[in-house]
């Protein structure tokens, strides 16, 4: 019988879909994080359900083909919270297209083609915004990673996959806040004051820092040592104070005070200087965004002469990219920070023909089919939990012919597939994109049309 503590030998057989082996014990499915194919493992069973069982990595005693060479990593924590770190960079490429495949049979119901996953040629250090909790640890204010399903911080040396700047940013301010004995925030007791680091940097190797803090206000001792950080650093171009006193999980608060620098931090897609602010939606890989973006606007047809809906627009990226081909564009975007990142944008560019509309897409969608306005084409790049149904149905009911669907969750892009396929769309082929690397994570990108 399989109990909770228990040391078991296991052989893994494959990766399933959310990035865990599975093997079996006695025909008893058992998960395993950080394993992979091949794999002949020592674990110890952390939790027993009726139909399987999960166990973390005690021992590799062989390793499969497709692991990296230093099998002393074994831990979630080893691989720094990377959940595929554990494997070669192609074999990652594999099994993202795998699951990909798998969900669009189980949940899409549909046998198209999934194509080869689209890679990176550098697979580390491509994050341009990282935010790090502050910790304390044997008297040292550290930042790092949570430890998994808990909310103790443990620190690595080098983040592999942030920026080489952030990464030099964190710990030059580390420096300074050990020195400055700074008060680490304790959220259990809701008292102290450094809360979380977060910078963005762009191509041009500047970078935006945000301090985030327990307080009301930015008092004089923390500007000074910004001033100190930026003075070390020149490269910071960008400096904020994120005011956060709650007791919550979200790490900016709401008030973000500009104490130095620049109020935006610039990047360049397809010749358009875009405005990141600390709040803006910006996608945190950019030599992989624009072979992303690239592929969604190929896949229009006959784009010149189209009426596009940009839903979930965040700060306007796809729908200024969209204006160069296209004759006009909405952008519906809920956050009202990133709608005005997206207007400062466009008159600084001078693109005229989008329309900003600030709200939530599925009332406002609602509102563009209803206004008798020409709309050719709409596409999506939702949040995790994808598109709701009744936006999918009024798009199908206003004739709409042409829907290209960008998403971070291949789960619910096939949901979304499924309920389109319904709606007598069609779609030939799926194009998952290689957006974070040494995570089980894929993005992909379709073209549904009637």
């Amino acid at each position: 019988m399989l109990k909770k503590g228990k040391i078991i030998e296991i052989k893994i057989e494959k990766i399933v879909n959310g990035g865990e082996g599975l093997g079996y014990y006695n025909d008893f499915a058992i998960f395993v994080p950080m394993s992979v194919p091949g794999d002949t493992l020592k674990i110890k069973i952390i939790s027993v359900k009726k139909t399987y069982a999960r166990g973390l990595i005690e021992e590799i005693i062989s390793a499969g083909e497709e692991r990296v060479e230093d099998i002393t990593k074994i831990s979630f924590e080893d691989f720094q919270g990377c959940d595929f770190g554990m494997l070669k960079y192609e074999a990652q490429l594999k099994y993202k297209k795998a699951m990909v495949e798998d969900v669009m049979k189980k949940i899409g119901k549909l046998d198209i083609l999934v194509k080869d996953v689209i890679g990176s040629e550098d697979p580390y250090h491509y994050r341009n915004k990282i935010i790090e909790p502050f910790s304390k640890y044997k008297g040292e204010i550290i930042t790092g990673f949570f430890k998994r399903k808990s909310h103790d911080v443990f620190q690595v040396e080098e983040n592999i996959l942030n920026s080489r700047l952030g990464n030099e940013i964190i710990r030059e301010l580390k420096k300074i806040l050990n020195r400055e004995k700074v008060p680490v925030y304790d959220e259990k007791e809701h008292s102290g004051i450094l809360r979380h680091i977060m910078v963005r940097t762009n191509s041009k190797g500047e970078a935006m820092v945000v301090l985030i803090i327990n307080a009301t206000k930015v008092e004089k001792r923390y500007k000074d040592i910004l001033m100190e950080l930026k003075n070390k650093i020149t490269s910071i171009k960008s400096i904020y104070v994120s005011l956060n006193n709650k007791r919550t999980n979200f790490a900016l608060g709401e008030k973000n005070i500009f104490i130095w620098g620049e109020k935006n931090l610039k990047e360049e897609i397809s010749g358009i200087n875009f405005n990141i602010s600390p709040r803006s939606f910006f996608q945190i890989n950019l030599t992989q965004t624009k072979k992303l973006y690239k592929i969604a606007i190929d896949y229009f047809f006959n784009i010149e002469n189209k009426y596009i809906v940009d839903a979930y627009s965040g700060t306007g990226t796809i729908a200024m990219i969209l204006s160069k081909k296209a004759k006009k564009v909405y952008a519906i975007e809920l956050v009202e920070a990133a709608t005005l990142d997206g207007i400062k944008t466009a008159q600084e560019n001078r693109i005229k023909n989008i329309e900003f509309i600030n709200g939530s897409v599925e009332n406002k969608i609602m509102e563009l089919l209803n206004s008798k306005k020409r709309i050719d084409s709409v596409i999506f790049d939702p949040p995790r939990k994808g598109v709701e149904e009744k936006s999918l149905i009024k798009i199908a009911k206003n004739g709409i012919k042409e829907i290209v669907y960008i998403s971070c969750n291949p789960s619910t892009f096939a949901r979304d597939a499924e309920i389109l396929s319904r709606l007598g769309y069609k779609i030939d082929e799926v194009q998952p994109v290689d957006m974070f690397p040494g995570t089980s994570h894929i993005e992909v990108v379709g073209r549904f049309y009637k």
